[in-house]
């Protein structure tokens, strides 16, 4: 892939990526669509509470997004390297766009009209994220050079994480002061605003494919690329894992409650702790991106997320309990940036929309299998318990991945040569 006539003569600075005009249209399409994102999501789910006064509602109401989202990774992943990928973000960015719409007309009707209606949105939603997800990285590699990829890998994460922190207080303060239809009003013209971003970027060439080729054989490729590769699959079995046997995300009222007996402000400065360690070492990997000795830091990083959830499980003070999730958070951003770069420098263009549905499933997998099995181990070990083994765990997990896989040890991101 050429590199953008603009992009030629550009240093390789920390804000050299920034000056490409399509870079930033699509950073900013990453924020408004990632704002509005999580502002649905806090508006939907406060929402359906207040109609059900059933717990088990929040529950259904995050199965029925991920169901699709997963079960169409691959599929889109496949789609996602055979055509355009413009036209899927618009295509989907489209479906978002109308979803807020609906949303925001059905509001004020929601009491008398019930759950149904807002669940069929949130599933159509889902759809669109499994054609989404895998598109979306897959484009952006091709809006920037090779050798910008990981500094621009960093502005995405950064851009994102703040976009993770800020929507959900957006859609908090919006619907206290305007209802819910006015945060669903307020998501609608985040997506268009998106949507415009997107339509700014000119088209990018079509990846190559072999014509008349089977999904099936095309999503066997795709999964047969990522297990061949140590570099891929070990940096995506190490965040499934870590995720999966270290986090303590879901376990969080518990600790604030009766463990730290701090509270809902406490529960606040505690979920809010490792977004604020992730956003503040994500900001200084936009100037100083890991590149060199990629592999060796990223294990390192995932090793020290496991000892800061090893310190938070046996803290009992809550300076400590913050700090560690905070510096969790920290390690975690750090994966989290190199895991994205490495994506993108490691598959080739006509394979990315595929490696990017592969990880999109393990990052899924990780999230909702993690919070499954950090309440079956709390209720079978003790929740204290449960979290500090589970970080002797994820040390485990990094000492076979480095031992199994050598060439993700020895994996570099300063060479920006194809692959």
């Amino acid at each position: 892939m050429s590199a953008p006539p603009e992009s030629a003569a550009l240093p390789a600075t920390s804000t050299s990526v920034l000056q490409l005009p399509e870079f930033r249209a699509m950073l900013l399409a990453a924020v408004t669509s990632t704002l509005a994102g999580r502002a649905v999501a806090l508006t939907v789910a406060y929402q359906l509470y207040q109609i059900t006064k059933n717990p088990l509602t929040l529950g259904i109401l995050g199965l029925v997004e991920a169901i699709p989202a997963l079960s169409l990774a691959l599929l889109g992943g496949v789609v996602a390297d055979r055509n355009d990928r413009r036209r899927i973000l618009l295509a989907t960015i489209t479906v978002e766009v109308v979803c807020a719409g609906c949303f925001a007309l059905y509001a004020p009707h929601a009491l008398v009209g019930g759950t149904l209606p807002i669940l069929a949105l949130i599933f159509t939603l889902g759809v669109a994220r499994g054609f989404s997800d895998p598109a979306l990285p897959a484009f952006q590699a091709q809006v920037v050079p090779r050798d910008l990829l990981l500094r621009a890998s960093a502005w995405r994460s950064s851009a994102w994480q703040a976009a993770g922190i800020a929507g959900p207080a957006v859609g908090g303060v919006l619907y206290a002061s305007v209802g819910p239809a006015g945060a669903y009003a307020f998501a609608f013209v985040l997506f268009v605003v998106s949507l415009g971003c997107v339509l700014y970027v000119k088209p990018k060439p079509r990846p190559a494919f072999t014509p008349g080729e089977p999904i099936w054989d095309s999503v066997k490729a795709g999964l047969a690329f990522v297990m061949q590769r140590q570099v891929l699959v070990g940096s995506m079995a190490l965040d499934l894992f870590s995720v999966l046997f270290g986090g303590a995300v879901a376990l969080l009222p518990i600790f604030a409650s009766d463990i730290l007996a701090v509270g809902p402000k406490g529960l606040g400065v505690l979920v809010a702790a490792p977004s604020i360690g992730a956003l503040l070492v994500m900001l200084y990997a936009t100037r100083h991106p890991p590149g060199k000795g990629a592999g060796r830091i990223l294990l390192s990083v995932v090793a020290g997320f496991g000892v800061c959830m090893i310190v938070f499980g046996l803290s009992r003070n809550f300076y400590l309990s913050v700090a560690a999730l905070i510096f969790a958070g920290v390690f975690d951003g750090i994966s989290m940036v190199i895991r994205s770069a490495t994506l993108q420098l490691k598959a080739p263009d006509h394979m990315r929309g595929r490696v990017n549905a592969v990880s999109g499933m393990f990052i899924g997998a990780s999230n909702e299998l993690g919070a499954f099995e950090s309440g079956v181990a709390a209720k079978l070990l003790g929740t204290t318990r449960s979290v500090w083994l589970g970080g002797i765990v994820t040390l485990i997990v990094v000492g076979v991945t480095a031992a199994l896989a050598p060439e993700l040890r020895a994996m570099d991101l300063t060479d920006v040569a194809e692959d």
